[in-house]
């Protein structure tokens, strides 16, 4: 069984556990050496792992997706932690247990589905209610709808993320939508649980958190954007300029050109999706980096989402408090001591 988890590993350590292949080649260093590169990891994270000698009659033996063993050590590059690994053999799955592997959304997917209905069926657009129904309603689409992450690092990285993160999106735009009542909630509602329908087929995720080939050829706008189409081409009489809103809603949804969107935000629910989205996924990272215990003092790792570490503000002042009333007695000594 697993005995070492990713997010445990620390600098100048042995390990010798179970993981998962999340990548694996063979690469040239400066010096012309040859070596086994591999991502390695299990439910609460991955690592990059080097083999250096004696790998080559090996690397057949396991491929992409397979669980290993390993044996190594736990070094620091360039500030992340890296296995150097001396020994690796394949494991089949009776050694392991999956759920050591595949982080999972801890809410319950068929209730977040059930809430993604119910805010569609209050809806006062008819064609906007019977697109997401007809989305909703596709067995299959659902089933990827409530296994697929977020991302594969980003954000809501863990098996369900991604209706996790739709769910959460609405519930967000359903408040703000109470401050700004021009809103159209049924369009803004619309742009939440479609504007990463195409994650479900960008992103592979039966074992490792990967890409799919057309995912990596075409990403997420464009296959939601297919998505969406192929369901309003099956809807009769689906009115053309809210298509347009729709598609816009999926494509200007990261905000700048630079994130990947190919047009900006140009109505006030596009931007107000944007906004949202940003918002979610960035507390979703910040979670994820307050829920792992690697870091230094009060701080987390470094948390490449968001480009830096995160200050632990219930320990930060926890430990001001605890120091606090030591400092009065010591004002208080010195003040009794005071003469006029």
């Amino acid at each position: 069984m697993k005995s070492s988890y990713v997010a445990d590993l620390q600098a100048d350590q042995p390990v010798t556990s179970f993981f998962l292949v999340c990548e694996k080649e063979i690469r040239t260093g400066s010096t012309g050496r040859s070596y086994l590169r591999l991502e390695l990891g299990d439910r609460t994270g991955t690592i990059e792992a080097k083999m250096w000698e004696k790998f080559e009659d090996l690397v057949a033996t396991f491929d992409r997706d397979d669980f290993v063993k390993v044996q190594g050590r736990i070094e620091a590059y360039r500030g992340k932690p890296q296995i150097i690994v001396d020994r690796i053999r394949p494991a089949p799955d009776t050694e392991v247990d999956l759920a050591d592997f595949f982080p999972h959304t801890a809410e319950d997917v068929d209730a977040l589905h059930a809430e993604l209905r119910r805010h569609v069926s209050g809806m006062s657009n008819p064609w906007l209610r019977r697109l997401l129904e007809s989305i909703l309603d596709d067995p299959d689409l659902s089933a990827r709808l409530k296994r697929a992450p977020a991302a594969k690092t980003m954000h809501h990285a863990w098996l369900g993320g991604l209706i996790e993160h739709i769910a959460g999106l609405c519930r967000l735009c359903t408040l703000v939508a109470g401050h700004y009542p021009e809103t159209d909630l049924d369009l803004l509602l619309t742009g939440a649980i479609l504007h990463d329908i195409g994650k479900t087929e960008e992103l592979s995720y039966e074992r490792s958190l990967g890409y799919t080939d057309p995912g990596q050829l075409l990403g997420h706008i464009v296959q939601g954007l297919a998505i969406v189409g192929r369901k309003i081409d099956a809807i009769a009489g689906f009115p053309s300029a809210l298509r347009s809103l729709v598609e816009h809603l999926i494509i200007s949804h990261h905000g700048r050109y630079e994130f990947g969107s190919p047009k900006l935000p140009a109505f006030r629910e596009a931007l107000m999706l944007h906004y949202l989205d940003d918002l979610d996924s960035k507390m979703a990272a910040i979670r994820a980096s307050l829920a792992s215990s690697v870091g230094e003092g009060y701080w987390t790792a470094f948390n490449q989402a968001l480009q830096r570490r995160i200050l632990r503000v219930d320990q930060f002042l926890k430990a001001d408090a605890s120091a606090a009333p030591q400092q009065l007695k010591l004002d208080a000594a010195a003040g009794s001591g005071r003469k006029d």
